[in-house]
């Protein structure tokens, strides 16, 4: 059963559309809890078949682009979007509560379009491809894109992790495939902002009217209908673990490569000696990382291990008394306020101890007090499964250990996670001890860290925003860091004995740019 209740149009194969829905909905401002009067489509399947074919149909364009021409749609979107910075930036504030300054104008936006430009370098590049080239044998290969992509965006980052302007997106635009951006519920305004500027953008560089599209949600039905398409290439998730591991049960069944960042506690690991060396210094490197927007990020390092003594537990009483007195920050959404309150009585149920906080805040906006739960190491390696509960949000937990041995058999308990950091004494006292805290440490996780709190991911071509499940879906592959994220979205494929003019400009035997790496007979070069 349909409704015509007036909403919000969506983009479909370069037209924005009002369709008749399976529903509405809203979004509020979490700083108050009032409605924000605009209502946005639960698209139906109707809606979802059109843009799988226009996007089907983009494709058979996109994978034969110039790179030039993708470059030059990427950076004039990533214009647009520095232009329209004061629009985005207030629109995203009010759906999300994040700061005007300096989170959304001075780090998140300057992020995303430099995101952008350097997806566009490495299309114009052509290395991304790894060309390789066995001239005796006459076989090539290279990667080329592998076809239309679902992004499903997360609610803490509105610009950079957004599904029509966010890493994913670029990584799979870059990569010459079409994008079908599903927006997040917790801030449609802010997506469809961005989708007025693509849109634009597509038509200022003749990209082809699907190349890039935007829904704002789907039924649970529709959304694994969508995701199990034939016509859909990959998808590139970021979110909720459980309805990650939904979609991604569908994607499996059909054979679908399915990227997802879904859950991740973050452990640091202080050594005694660091806290011998600077123990009053590291209360306030853990504070400021662990309340970075109200703890809302998916590097906030949500699990501290720590060695039992007089300092540790001076350490310990130096950040409940930060939590206790810094004002808590403001949730997301009512659904994470939700989320962190089920997450902080599942782990006080199974003994942790609160120290502070674990409730949510009275008053008209959502906000949960800052809180620090403590269990022993006894403790987690009773219930690891337990006691790895995610709380995103402003909440740590603290594991103190009877030893540093200890410390190494939790680790060796723990699920994947994206980041482990290790704080050691930088005169040397803990060296000792360091090699095998940091052999357990980086087969759990995708970045380890010394002396530094995981919460920046810079924008580099050597890191790796992933890591072993359930931090991500694939321990091979990055969300963040082009060149390397862009294969995710690509097909490798072989040329065996095909003549030169019929094979990808980047595998003839003339470098096409000048500047390509290719392996050419076991030896990269650029010859």
């Amino acid at each position: 059963m349909t409704t015509t209740n007036p909403s919000q149009p969506v983009l479909v194969d370069g037209q924005w559309i009002t369709e008749d829905t399976s529903g509405v909905f809203s979004s509020k401002d979490p700083s108050t809890l009032e409605a924000i009067p605009l209502s946005f489509p639960v698209s139906s399947w109707s809606t979802c078949d059109r843009v799988l074919e226009a996007a089907h149909r983009a494709f058979q364009i996109s994978r034969n682009l110039e790179p030039a021409k993708i470059a030059a749609f990427l950076e004039d979107y990533a214009t647009r979007i520095h232009e329209d910075r004061e629009e985005l930036v207030a629109i995203a504030h009010r759906e999300t509560a994040l700061p005007k300054s300096p989170r959304l104008m001075d780090v998140e936006l300057p992020r995303t379009v430099n995101q952008l430009k350097v997806a566009a370098q490495a299309v114009r590049d052509q290395s991304w491809q790894m060309p390789v080239i066995d001239r005796k044998a006459n076989i090539r290969s290279c990667y080329i894109p592998l076809g239309p992509v679902a992004v499903f965006g997360p609610n803490n980052f509105p610009f950079a992790f957004n599904g029509i302007s966010g890493g994913d997106f670029a990584a799979a635009i870059a990569a010459g495939n079409p994008v079908i951006a599903k927006a997040n519920s917790s801030h449609p305004a802010t997506s469809q902002r961005f989708g007025q500027l693509v849109a634009k953008s597509m038509q200022a560089t003749g990209m082809p009217s699907g190349l890039v599209q935007l829904i704002y949600r789907t039924s649970h039905e529709d959304g694994e209908r969508l995701v199990a398409d034939p016509r859909l290439g990959a998808v590139g998730y970021t979110g909720a673990r459980g309805a990650g591991l939904q979609l991604k049960a569908v994607a499996d069944r059909v054979g679908k490569p399915f990227y997802a960042e879904l859950s991740s506690v973050n452990p640091v690991v202080i050594l005694p000696g660091a806290l011998d060396q600077r123990g009053d210094s590291l209360v306030d490197e853990y504070v400021t990382s662990g309340l970075m927007g109200a703890g809302q990020f998916c590097t906030n390092p949500g699990l501290l291990l720590m060695v039992q003594g007089p300092k540790t537990d001076a350490f310990i009483q130096g950040v409940v008394s930060k939590y206790t007195q810094t004002p808590a920050g403001t949730l997301l959404s009512e659904s994470v306020e939700k989320s962190l309150v089920k997450s902080l009585s599942v782990l006080t149920d199974a003994g942790a101890q609160c120290l502070t906080g674990g409730s949510k805040l009275l008053g008209s906006r959502c906000a949960v007090a800052n809180t620090v739960l403590r269990i022993t190491g006894g403790q987690f390696l009773k219930d690891p499964h337990v006691f790895q509960t995610e709380a995103f949000g402003n909440a740590v937990l603290i594991a103190v250990c009877d030893s540093v041995e200890q410390i190494v058999r939790v680790i060796e308990s723990l699920e994947g996670n994206l980041t482990g950091c290790i704080y050691s004494d930088t005169q040397g006292s803990d060296d000792g001890h360091y090699p095998q805290v940091a052999d357990a440490l980086q087969h759990r996780v995708g970045r380890l860290l010394n002396d530094k709190m995981p919460t920046g991911v810079a924008v580099s071509p050597a890191m790796n925003h992933g890591g072993p499940y359930p931090a991500t879906s694939h321990p091979g592959f990055t969300a963040v860091g082009i060149p390397a994220s862009m294969l995710r979205f690509a097909k490798l494929t072989c040329y065996d004995a095909v003549r030169q003019s019929r094979l990808p400009s980047v595998l003839r035997d003339t470098n096409p740019t000048g500047k390509t790496y290719r392996c050419i007979d076991g030896v990269w070069t650029l010859d």
